[in-house]
């Protein structure tokens, strides 16, 4: 590229004034296509988002979003910026899950706005005929183009950090709680554990019948359960510091308990 434009330039020397200012424009542009690395990405514009639209509980009020040209395309604008990323410039490992984590929850906001008002994401999820929110959303990234499935298993979940379940949403009341910022590689391990932690402390995700020792947990560890533990035993012990207290941690940890799985909510996390 140096090359290219080094020779350009010296072409210019003969052309006339306007041609010259035309390709200086040109040069311009290409600059500022450039590609960065994942831990160059600006998150802000997602945080101000998440931080107007997104309550504690992480219901979103997809109305008034809806209602404001402003803010979609401010939302519209973020994913144009994080198509300037590439993903296989050097980075680190907490900027590869602040991007993704983002990316995956950007586009799937991004794809409720678009049908919005509707009741649930599995109203576009036709599997055989029509459109699928999960394989025909696209984010092109840094010259390719990846779905919500791309995302989440073969990136982030090839990544080996179940974390990661507790912090993509669906846009569905049985997903975990959509955070109202915006995860950055600085503070990305951090937010996690507190996902992991708020997860387990809510009913529709986890409880114990401690006298008949069970243990009822969300369906994503069901669906998930390889990223976690072989049986589902210890795919809950590898989780146990997260667990609301000392006793179902104990219990957990001892083994000594059978799983059942909780029904999984798919309506519109709206508030």
């Amino acid at each position: 590229m140096a090359t290219w434009i080094g020779n350009l330039r010296a072409v210019c020397s003969t052309l006339p004034t306007v041609m010259i200012a035309l390709i200086a424009l040109l040069l311009g542009s290409q600059a500022s296509a450039q590609q960065i690395a994942l831990h160059q990405v600006d998150h802000s514009d997602w945080d101000l988002l998440l931080r107007k639209y997104v309550d504690e509980d992480g219901m979103v009020d997809y109305a008034r979003w809806k209602q404001s040209p402003e803010d979609r395309s401010r939302l519209r604008r973020y994913l144009r910026h994080l198509g300037r990323a590439n993903p296989a410039l050097r980075t680190t490992r907490q900027a590869k899950l602040a991007f993704w984590i983002n990316a995956y929850n950007a586009l799937t906001i991004s794809g409720i706005l678009h049908f919005y008002p509707t009741s649930s994401i599995r109203n576009h999820t036709a599997r055989f005929f029509g459109y699928n929110i999960w394989e025909d959303l696209l984010l092109p990234v840094g010259g390719r183009k990846y779905s919500l499935d791309d995302i989440e298993h073969k990136i982030l979940r090839r990544m080996g950090d179940p974390r990661i379940h507790f912090a993509i949403v669906c846009a569905s009341k049985g997903c975990p709680r959509l955070r109202n910022e915006a995860y950055v590689p600085e503070l990305v391990d951090k937010q996690l554990d507190d996902n992991a932690r708020d997860f387990f402390r809510r009913p529709k995700h986890f409880q114990v019948d401690f006298a008949r020792k069970v243990v009822r947990v969300s369906s994503i560890l069901k669906w998930f359960q390889e990223d976690f533990g072989p049986t589902p035993q210890q795919a809950l012990a590898r989780v146990a510091r997260y667990l609301p207290d000392e006793r179902a941690r104990g219990l957990v940890l001892s083994g000594n308990f059978s799983v059942s799985y909780l029904p999984y909510d798919w309506s519109l996390n709206e508030q």
